[in-house]
């Protein structure tokens, strides 16, 4: 898990350090969500620090975000824990997400553009490549990148930042085993039969895509085998 922080000249001080705990907060979460920090275990910030090769005290300060979402607790003079969600929150968070996403996307379906079908075509085959490399991380991170923008088309800022807070609570905990049996490429080409649908203003084949890709928050990205 490494991260490279560039700052702008002449940014100030103050915009610089909000930057850089911003960006080790998103790192750290988008690491929680890809299950490559394990729940049940405790991570202390200088190792962490290491790991991101920034100093302790913006690891500390994204702990103190991430411990406000509870997605980890802190254990005094240890670090801190890596909450493990149960079924039922997952569940929850899943069924939550299907009654946003799955009709946003038919309202999606009807107004997309062509010329917004082809900004979205270069994420969608960056997904199959990072599906390829086993770039979790990177996966996770243009993952979203490409509901939100997606979901933005429907025009509900509100939607957006929603299904972007419930992202961040889910565990993808099977993602591991998928990159390296290969299986995740086909999970990640959903998202050009997706765009293809889309782009045919396909309502229902879209809807259909849509739950059955969610589907998979509690199917194979859980480590648990679908029919």
């Amino acid at each position: 898990m490494t991260i490279s922080f560039e700052l702008q000249p002449g940014q100030p001080l103050l915009a610089k350090r909000v930057s850089l705990r911003a960006r080790v907060t998103e790192a750290l979460r988008e690491s929680l969500v890809a299950g490559e920090m394990q729940p049940g275990r405790i991570y202390s910030a200088p190792n962490l620090a290491e790991m991101l090769g920034v100093s302790a005290t913006p690891v500390r300060e994204a702990m103190i975000d991430l411990a406000r979402e509870g997605l980890v607790e802190p254990i005094r003079n240890k670090g801190y824990f890596v909450v493990k969600l149960r079924d039922e929150d997952l569940d929850d968070l899943t069924a939550l997400r299907a009654l946003i996403e799955v009709p946003t996307i038919a309202t999606v379906a009807t107004l997309i553009t062509s010329d917004q079908i082809v900004a979205l075509r270069p994420l969608a085959r960056q997904l199959n490549s990072t599906a390829i490399s086993g770039d979790l991380i990177d996966f996770i991170r243009t993952d979203t990148t490409f509901h939100l923008q997606l979901l933005a088309i429907a025009g509900n800022r509100q939607i957006v930042e929603e299904v972007r807070r419930l992202r961040n609570l889910s565990r993808l905990y099977g993602l591991g085993s998928l990159a390296e049996s290969g299986e995740l490429i086909a999970t990640a080409q959903e998202h050009t039969e997706l765009l293809d649908l889309l782009e045919e203003h396909d309502v229902q084949g879209s809807q259909d895509l849509m739950n059955r890709h969610l589907g998979h928050i509690r199917g194979v990205w859980a480590g648990v085998h679908e029919e």
